[in-house]
């Protein structure tokens, strides 16, 4: 497929697709599941597979080490080890990122932190405790 408009949440990239006037880079939509799969987590009753974009061609992956999709507002989703939701925190706020996630992982209980766009409650990607 092509992104005509740009936008598309690269899962390769850890970026957004960017819109190109001549050229328009072809794209996989290929099916995922963020369960917790491969960290030790239950995926549980919210086993919840949906689409992932990716590039078509070779991609070098993430560009540096800032946190990803902080652009815009998002849902912290916290989750067990036996894949139960511990609840979530809303982060509008690029710099409020680090305390939601020290917050998260400061109880024992909490695995994974799914990180969601809030327009379509599309999953973006997981932070997993050490």
């Amino acid at each position: 497929m092509t992104d005509e408009e740009g936008g598309a949440p690269l899962r390769c990239a850890l970026a957004p697709q960017r819109a190109r006037r001549v050229r328009r880079p072809r794209l996989l939509r290929a099916p995922a599941a963020p369960g917790g799969r491969g960290a030790g987590v239950d995926p549980g009753p919210y086993d919840e597979p949906g689409p992932v974009f990716l590039h078509a061609r070779a991609c070098p992956g993430p560009a540096g080490d800032a946190l990803p999709f902080t652009d815009g507002h998002r849902a912290l989703r916290r989750s067990s080890h036996d894949g139960r939701i511990l609840g979530g925190r809303l982060v509008g706020d690029p710099d409020g990122f680090g305390a939601a996630f020290a917050e998260a992982f400061a109880d024992p209980r909490v695995a994974l932190v799914h990180v969601r766009a809030v327009e379509y409650g599309c999953f973006l990607y997981e932070v997993r405790s050490r």
